[in-house]
């Protein structure tokens, strides 16, 4: 996974011209139900908000692509929820993953519309809040609203909170250390939240 990070953040620091296509598909994948499991979305635009720092890569077409991105991998998936109802439970990766849509239904039943804007920022639903929305009729306007406004915060937050830490690293330690310790704290994050999850995942079904 560390590989697919770092080579994706080469190619745009080598093809600038590539920036936005690219972290479009990275939002994109990170935001739509069926590839944010196996996406490495938010370490890529937390990792290039650190070389964004150092230049290395330009700043709006980054940003342009992670904010469109996001909005489009919310709506297809909210589409897909609003079209195929629960039935979308029984297919991959829901099958392998029996608890992932049943908890984000059970997330946007208690938070109500707000809960496409506020699930932006929680990684384990992320992704399935709008399936949720959809599969629960959310009114569309509702929801393009919450979609639009919370990907215009998520994607430069986590941009430009790699931008600060860039910042900061270049000065104390270096770019190259700072990417590396940028990664090693993505990992720990990794680990602890997989842990999480598994343990909550045993108390529900205890």
């Amino acid at each position: 996974m560390e590989h697919l990070v770092q080579s994706t953040l080469d190619f745009i620091a080598a093809n600038s011209h590539w920036a936005f296509p690219v972290m479009f598909i990275t939002s994109f994948g990170e935001s739509f139900a069926f590839l944010s499991l196996l996406f490495p979305g938010t370490s890529i635009l937390i990792v290039a908000g650190t070389l964004m720092s150092a230049g290395s890569i330009p700043y709006w077409p980054v940003v342009a692509g992670a904010v469109i991105g996001a909005v489009l991998g919310d709506s297809v998936s909210f589409w897909l929820g609003h079209r195929y109802g629960g039935a979308i439970g029984r297919i991959w990766p829901f099958t392998r993953n029996p608890d992932l849509l049943p908890n984000g239904i059970r997330f946007f039943q208690k938070h109500g519309g707000k809960s496409v804007f506020i699930g932006r920022f929680f990684g384990p639903v992320r992704a399935v809040i709008p399936l949720a929305a959809g599969i629960l009729q959310m009114g569309r306007g509702r929801f393009w609203f919450a979609n639009v406004t919370s990907a215009l915060v998520w994607a430069p937050m986590l941009l430009f909170a790699g931008d600060a830490v860039g910042d900061v690293g270049d000065r104390l330690i270096g770019s190259a250390n700072t990417v590396l310790l940028v990664f090693g704290g993505l990992t720990v994050f990794g680990v602890i939240a997989v842990v999480w999850a598994m343990v909550k995942s045993g108390r529900s079904r205890s």
